[in-house]
């Protein structure tokens, strides 16, 4: 099997029978827009006027309030960011889209990882209080800061939190809270990602200024928001949160502006050290070439990085900024080889573990281990276990810091909550989604922690079905595999979390087989009894030389498009294989 581990198998994709509202589209298309739940053209509009109102998120009233007097008596406003793709792209957003609407002096802190950790806590209001602003806008955090909002009011500065996280039982006590995740929240989409949230928040601020002709009687040209949607697609995405309507129209939009070299400079910069085509940028490019390399300043260095990058609009200082960039996310690949070859020492008996996983929720501890790259490491292990996992890397003063990432059925943030819940002296601080998490221990509490994670994880695997489903949109026929069938795929859609990529399945020969750089697998496939022959490629395979000789495969694959040298080609992106003879 391709990527050992638990067992897999291949499944089709439910498909919803009623087809009548896509009759006009391709017959590839209403299949795989079925099994999604699309049912009508309507769906799939993907224009800003399908957005809904900012004002049906509660407390935007107070918030815009607030954000117009600030502008109005040109009062210093400080953006307190989080260190992750998100909270860079969301402190651009903010930075750049309060400039736009007359704030006269904005500036940011973005806490360092390693020294201050996540949030708005009481020490990052130290930090702040160092710029002496008027103002405090939290942007992808804030909703768990209730000391450090306290403090940052008694300090006497108005604090305006925006945030998606999930609110605990205790919210803080800020002037104004925007987040769709809310008790009591109206918002239809619950999953704006941080970026999303200050994006909305600056169009209702838009819209009010507008209404009480603040741009013409201060003569400023009103603008045009759309300008920031290039930060909203690649926080959006970078954060792995559902694309839902709302967030698919939201990233549309900011492809196009890239993919028209309409995007920011630094954003153009970090398209360019990837090596990808701006004019054909897909949203799993987002993910998997430009977030990584924006996160790898706050995983490996300072955030500060990645935002100024950001916000440059000098094309050659945000080349530079990009080259430093890629160099840290190359720095971050070596961490993380050398990290995960530790983690699986530490699960001594890895093949009997893949076969008869005796954890339901593992976690793993080393004392040599970089806090910025244990949520990557946490999510490689989870991938190769289908378990819950949880990475702890030191954090100084007797605290380790864990980094969690869970599979669909586990909410991470509730076992979290459950365990606080039972015993409150274990957890100092825990935060984040359904799949992803934070949290601080202490060092002794390790080994209880360890125990009541597993207990707890087990509570919930006890009924489900641990078996890893590959869900297939089915087998394409060979006059179906051609680049106008990739194009159209392609471009109808946003595809991402929860409105997946398509994949496909079906069984080949195997007319070559060959090891390219060191773990990935380069074939040549043709259908049993078929004429076209394709070029396909799986990427880190253990044990590629396994596969050297087989000459027949089922495989799940997604339909691709290689371009090299100005020529496009159709190719498989591996997804699974499985040897048949």
């Amino acid at each position: 099997m391709y990527y050992q581990g638990v067992k897999k198998s291949i499944v089709p994709r439910p498909v919803n029978p009623m087809k009548a509202g896509l009759a006009e589209l391709h017959p590839v298309l209403q299949r795989l827009f079925l099994a999604r739940g699309i049912t009508s053209l309507a769906q799939l509009d993907r224009s800003l006027a399908t957005l809904p109102s900012p004002w049906l998120l509660s407390g935007m009233e107070a918030m815009v309030s607030h954000l117009q007097l600030a502008i109005d008596r040109q009062r210093h406003i400080c953006i307190v960011a989080d260190f992750d793709a998100d909270g860079a792209t969301s402190c651009a957003t903010a930075i750049k889209g309060l400039q736009l609407l007359g704030a006269g002096q904005v500036s940011f802190v973005v806490p360092n990882r390693f020294e201050y950790g996540y949030g708005l806590t009481p020490e990052i209001v130290e930090l702040v209080k160092q710029q002496n602003p008027d103002v405090i806008i939290t942007v992808d955090n804030g909703i768990s800061s209730v000391e450090g909002v306290q403090a940052a009011k008694a300090a006497g500065m108005t604090v305006l939190v925006t945030d998606h996280h999930l609110p605990g039982p205790v919210v803080p006590a800020a002037d104004a809270i925007v987040n769709p995740n809310q008790v009591g929240d109206a918002f239809p989409s619950k999953a704006l990602a941080g970026v999303g949230v200050i994006f909305y928040v600056l169009m209702a601020l838009r819209g009010r200024l507008r209404e009480q002709h603040w741009f013409a009687n201060n003569q400023r040209q009103e603008p045009n928001l759309a300008q920031l949607l290039d930060y909203v697609a690649l926080g959006t995405v970078a954060d792995v949160v559902a694309l839902d309507p709302v967030n698919r129209t939201l990233v549309y939009q900011g492809l196009q502006r890239i993919r028209t070299g309409r995007g920011h400079p630094g954003l153009q910069a970090l398209v360019e050290v990837s090596g990808k085509n701006p004019q054909t940028l897909a949203a799993s490019d987002l993910g998997f070439s430009l977030g990584p390399r924006l996160n790898a300043a706050g995983r490996m260095d300072d955030m500060s990085l990645g935002i100024q990058c950001l916000l440059t609009d000098d094309p050659g200082l945000a080349r530079d900024m990009a080259v430093e960039l890629d160099g840290l996310n190359n720095d971050r690949r070596e961490v993380e080889g050398v990290m995960k070859h530790e983690a699986m020492t530490l699960l001594s008996d890895m093949k009997a573990l893949d076969k008869n996983p005796s954890l339901a929720g593992v976690c793993l501890f080393d004392a040599n281990w970089h806090q910025g790259v244990i949520g990557i490491l946490a999510s490689r292990i989870k991938d190769r276990l289908h378990r819950p996992v949880i990475a702890f890397a030191p954090a100084g003063n007797g605290i380790i810091k864990g980094s969690a990432r869970s599979i669909p059925g586990v909410h991470i943030r509730d076992v979290l909550s459950d365990i606080a819940a039972l015993h409150p002296k274990l957890l100092s601080k825990f935060g984040g989604h359904a799949m992803a998490a934070g949290l601080s221990i202490k060092m002794p509490d390790y080994p209880p922690f360890a125990l009541a994670f597993d207990e707890m994880v087990g509570k919930r695997l006890a009924t489900m079905d641990l078996e890893q489903k590959i869900l297939s949109d089915g087998e394409l026929a060979e006059h179906e595999i051609t680049l106008e069938i990739a194009d159209l795929i392609q471009n109808a859609a946003t595809w991402g979390q929860e409105f997946p990529e398509p994949v496909f399945d079906g069984v080949f020969d195997v007319l070559q087989a060959r090891i390219v750089g060191q773990r990935h697998l380069k074939l040549v496939l043709r259908k049993p009894g078929g004429d076209l022959v394709i070029d396909a490629i799986a990427f880190f395979i253990d044990q590629p030389e396994q596969w050297l000789g087989i000459r027949q495969i089922k495989a799940a694959y997604k339909l691709d498009i290689n371009e090299f040298r100005g020529n496009r080609s159709v190719q498989f992106i591996l997804q699974y294989l499985e040897k048949l003879a």
